[in-house]
């Protein structure tokens, strides 16, 4: 089948030099994590494959790109069903590329500066209620991976954490006593969450029985079977095992354990402020999405504490 014109091929040869030097900067002066370096690689090469493709509609590199071919290739990836999130994200990475080469004087200005991504639909967050997740920690298992699965769930519930700030927890970064435990999360940025009673007496069992399993010098909480750190797609997988033989038909993922822990947190504190701190989000807009509480409920409290809402009592009849 014939290649649309406004479609990039694999065959483009780019000169992605810049870039390069760029991805370098992101990862060796400003440090940023594998992941992120990965993602900004990721966009850049892609927007430059594209530019490449267009032939004389576009300018000839991506150093050169100006605001309109911008947001022609934002209408493009629009047109192929991308979500506002990632074009947004996609922005976000030229955005960083010409500051650096403003700063490398490789450009007069940034055109990526002012724009915005169509927005998408934002979806709600799927969670368990609190009795759906307080029936699948009950059960007691002596199996050792099975203790070390129940208290990654319980940590996870717990502490609202992210999968790679879970498997990246170090035996001495949790104060069992005080129950708080520090992480470093997205951006490299740390911050302390506490621990709540459940999650550490899981944690204590895992602890009795982690040398069995673990190598000798191993600093990692959770480890494999192997005896080294627990790799991410690993808990992924012990997850979903671990909810189909405790009987429940929703798929059990650590991304459903956070949602679920901002969820309840937030419906029964109602402070917004606060669980984006446990969150770690930079920006509470992130937050808001938590907020989706049953309408049932707001139904229940409107009900109860609005004083034109609340019934009278009913009046004797003067006709009677």
């Amino acid at each position: 089948m014939p290649t649309r014109p406004d479609e990039p091929t694999a065959q483009t040869s780019i000169d992605t030099t810049r870039i390069e030097r760029f991805i370098a900067h992101l990862a060796h002066e400003r440090r940023l994590s594998e992941h992120t370096v990965r993602a900004y690689r990721h966009d850049l090469t892609q927007i430059a494959v594209w530019l490449a493709d267009q032939g004389e509609r576009e300018a000839e590199s991506i150093e050169r790109l100006d605001e309109a071919g911008i947001r022609r290739y934002t209408a493009w990836r629009h047109r192929q069903g991308i979500s506002g999130k990632t074009l947004q994200r996609e922005l976000s990475s030229l955005r960083g590329f010409y500051r650096w080469l403003l700063r490398e004087n490789q450009a007069v200005a940034n055109p990526a500066v002012g724009l915005r991504a169509p927005k998408s639909p934002r979806k709600l967050p799927h969670t368990f209620d609190a009795d759906q997740l307080g029936a699948l920690l009950d059960p007691a298992d002596e199996d050792p991976l099975m203790i070390r699965d129940t208290a990654m769930v319980e940590l996870f519930y717990s502490s609202g954490l992210r999968l790679a700030e879970l498997v990246s927890i170090d035996l001495g970064d949790i104060d069992m006593s005080e129950g708080e435990l520090g992480v470093i999360g997205k951006g490299s940025k740390s911050r302390r969450v506490p621990v709540g009673q459940k999650a550490r007496e899981a944690i204590e069992r895992w602890l009795a029985v982690r040398p069995a399993l673990a190598d000798r010098d191993e600093r990692a909480l959770f480890v494999s079977l192997r005896g080294g750190r627990i790799h991410p797609r690993t808990v992924e997988k012990r997850l979903e095992r671990w909810a189909v033989e405790r009987g429940t038909s929703q798929h059990l993922h650590p991304h459903l354990l956070r949602h679920s822990f901002a969820t309840h947190l937030l419906e029964s504190s109602g402070d917004l402020r606060a669980v984006q701190e446990l969150l770690g989000h930079a920006d509470i807009g992130t937050t808001q999405i938590y907020t989706h509480l049953d309408f049932q409920h707001l139904a229940q409290v409107y009900d109860q504490a609005h004083p034109r809402a609340r019934k009278k009592a009913a009046k004797p009849d003067d006709r009677t």
